[in-house]
């Protein structure tokens, strides 16, 4: 699912409901779904280029988030990794405590 893209000079993202919104809508609560689709394994989005992107805002917004985006899913899987070990640490003391 691509996550934002660039479209009419104009950078978008993707929203919940599956349609999207300009990148100067963005929110904190949307940046949680963003990472959360960072985060899958069909995660795509359109690769900046500042040349299409005419709108300055946009430039920073989509370069600073696509940056981020795409790095927290080269490294999704050492992410997983650890929120799993962390959970698994905290079960295991429960689990002793009991």
């Amino acid at each position: 699912m691509k996550a934002l893209k660039i479209e009419n000079s104009q950078g978008f993202f993707l929203k919940e409901d599956g349609n999207y919104e300009s990148l100067d809508k963005l929110d904190k609560t949307i940046l949680l779904q963003l990472v959360n689709i960072a985060l899958e394994d069909d995660y795509v989005i359109d690769e900046y280029d500042e040349s299409i992107l005419k709108n300055q805002a946009h430039q920073i917004i989509y370069k600073s988030i696509s940056e981020k985006l795409n790095d927290l899913h080269l490294r999704r899987q050492q992410f997983r990794d650890t929120s799993e070990n962390l959970y698994l640490e905290e079960y295991e003391k429960y689990k002793a405590q009991r």
